[in-house]
Parts: C-alpha cells; structure tokens; sequence
C-alpha cells in the first residue's frame, strides 16, 4: 500500500517551486538587462556669456534687496484691546549705508509699522523716514545699528531705450527673492490711480511683476539700478506682460529730499487755481488750462506777468490769464504744473490763454 506524502513536505515542495521560478525570472532580466544600451550623461558645457551675465547681475543686487512686511493696528471688538496684525507685504532696497530703504508708497500706506528681512533671514523693525504718493516713493530706515549691505549702483534713466534688457528683482507672492527678465517695453507712461494721482514718466517693461514686488529694483544687464517696480496692469491681479516702474531719475531727484525734509514739494509757479473753474473753462472754450485765480508776490508767476481772475463791482466773475503749456507741455491741474516744472527745471515760456486769444509769454 503506498505511502501516503507528508503534508509538510508538500509545502516545501511547493516553495521550492515558486523559488525556482522567481531566481529564472531574475535571470532572465539580468541576461536582458546586459544588453540594454544606456546613453551616458553629457557634460555641461560653460554658460552662455548672457546666461553668466544674469547669474553675476543677480548675485550682486540681491543682498541690496529687503523683504517688506507691514502691520497695521486692529481693535479687537470685543474687549477693545489694540493689537498689531499682518496687513500685507512688498520689497524693497537699501539707499545706503546709513540704513535707508526705499520703497514704494502703496506699500506702507495706512500701515501703522514695518519690518524687513534680508536675505540671511535677518529681521528688522523699520520707521518711516518719508513718502511723496505723487511718485509713489517711500523711505524707511532700520534704527539698529545694522551692517547694511552695499547699495546698488545708480544708473540713469534719461537714456533708456525700447528693447534693452531689464531684470526685475522682488518677492512676488511672498516667494523670496525672485529674479524675472524681460525689455523695457515702452517709455513715458503714465498712470492713473484710485486715489486721484496721476504717475508720470514711468518705464513699461514685460518683465514679470506680480503683487509683492512691488517696490523691488528694476536693473540694467550692468546691474545699475535704473527704476523701482511700481505697478502692473492686469485684470486678473496677476502678470499680463505689463509692469511699470518709477525712472531712477525721478528716484534720485526726491528720495535725498525725503531722507532730509521727510516730504517732497512739486514746484510751483505761485498761482492758485479752482478745477471746478478748470472744468468750467473747458466746457465753455473747450480748451484744457489752469484758470489763475490768485498770483502770489515775487513768484515766477508774477514775473511772468500772469493776470488773475477778479470780481468786480457788480459781483460777477471776471475770468483771468488760463494757463494751457509750460514750455509746450499741456497742462491741466496744479499737479501738472509741478510735474513739468519738475521736468523742465525752471519755465522759460507759458502759453496761456487772456481775452479770447492764445498768448506766450517769456521770461
């Protein structure tokens, strides 16, 4: 009668077999895997003399730029306690060794404090040095006794050219330290903002900008400082290849006058005006101008002879002197009175319009 097998050895046997199929199947991909051809890792070669030129731009200006958080003072309703909250963040950069950071306005504005960080993760509280919302600049300054990094070389603005390149240098998003290319797009724009200001003379650039660079450097490939990243123009709140910066020209002209007085004066000529009687005047001439209301002693405008408006004995309103140009730029507020005396320095003709007629006068 035969044997019958042990249960056991049946579950030997039976692992012996899935062991032997798993060692043939291994084998067979090692025979196969013998004859793959693998491509071998190519060596890069050097950068590109552009490529490097970015990288060395990059390196030079970051430790120049600041990280910017501000906060403002919240209530709390129910025990009526002050505290300080996150209110939003930006960029910026140092001026100079003294501390001084220049960013934008909107930046700071309606915030009750600041703080910066730099790229050690070095964390500051910062104070408000000065602010002028007509260019949208700001300067702040650390109180400690930091060792500033060095400044970023000032280039200029007044010899820019459509098609150069351009690097823009922030934290969009809150991602630190971010560097995005592109040219300069176009140059002499303007913007208007919510609050009323018009910005001037900006430089357009297609270098992405998005919400928290605002207040970064926008640099030339020499890795001068040739304008600080202001705004962008998207209806998405995102980059749309439209981003706008204040000309290092102009931030040359008024941070020094900020670091000094605290504020900066658009110059004048000494008149005062009304809109509603600017509104007026274009309505009826159909002329844009600044009607003179008033002409203050020994100002330009008195030596130009600018005739005010008056009231005479019967009560009615007597139209003076509506200045239309400053040395042939239209002008149409008070604003724009300061804005091309700004440019132009000192007028040296007004083109106005005196009883019906179109007159220029000269110094």
């Amino acid at each position: 009668m035969p044997r019958r097998i042990n249960g056991v050895l049946l579950v030997y046997l039976f692992i012996g077999l899935l062991a032997a199929f798993w060692l043939g199947s291994r084998w067979q991909d090692w025979l196969s895997h013998r004859e793959l051809d693998y491509r071998p890792i190519v060596p890069r070669s050097e950068l590109g003399a552009e490529e490097q030129n970015t990288i060395e731009v990059f390196l030079r200006a970051r430790g120049s730029v600041v990280f910017i958080t501000t906060l403002s003072q919240v209530v709390n309703p129910w025990n009526r306690s002050v505290f300080e909250a996150p209110a939003g963040t930006g960029s910026g950069f140092f001026w100079d060794a003294k501390g001084h950071i220049v960013t934008n306005y909107h930046v700071i504005q309606r915030a009750s404090a600041a703080q910066i960080r730099l790229t050690d993760d070095r964390t500051y509280s910062a104070s408000l040095v000065g602010a002028s919302p007509e260019h949208d600049l700001a300067v702040l300054r650390v109180q400690s006794s930091l060792d500033a990094p060095a400044p970023i070389p000032l280039g200029s603005s007044g010899d820019l050219r459509v098609g150069q390149k351009v690097y823009a240098i922030g934290n969009p998003f809150g991602l630190d330290y971010t560097l995005t290319t592109g040219i300069i797009s176009a140059l002499d724009r303007s913007l208007s903002e919510e609050t009323g200001q018009t910005i001037r003379d900006l430089i357009q650039t297609d270098a992405a900008i998005n919400p928290g660079n605002s207040g970064g450097p926008l640099l030339d490939s020499a890795g001068r400082l040739i304008g600080i990243n202001t705004a962008i123009y998207s209806p998405s709140g995102a980059s749309a290849g439209i981003g706008f910066a204040v000309p290092v020209d102009t931030i040359a002209r008024v941070v020094p006058r900020l670091i000094r007085d605290g504020s900066y004066r658009l110059p004048d000529l000494g008149l005062t005006t009304d809109q509603r009687v600017n509104k007026w005047f274009a309505s009826r001439f159909e002329r844009q101008g600044v009607a003179v209301l008033s002409v203050s002693p020994d100002s330009p405008a008195a030596l130009f002879g600018l005739i005010p408006a008056r009231i005479d004995s019967n009560q009615s309103f007597i139209l003076g002197d509506v200045l239309l140009a400053i040395d042939e730029t239209p002008v149409k507020s008070l604003m724009d009175i300061g804005h091309a005396l700004e440019s132009h320095g000192k007028a040296q003709t007004l083109t106005i319009f005196r009883r019906g007629e179109i007159v220029e006068l000269s110094r």
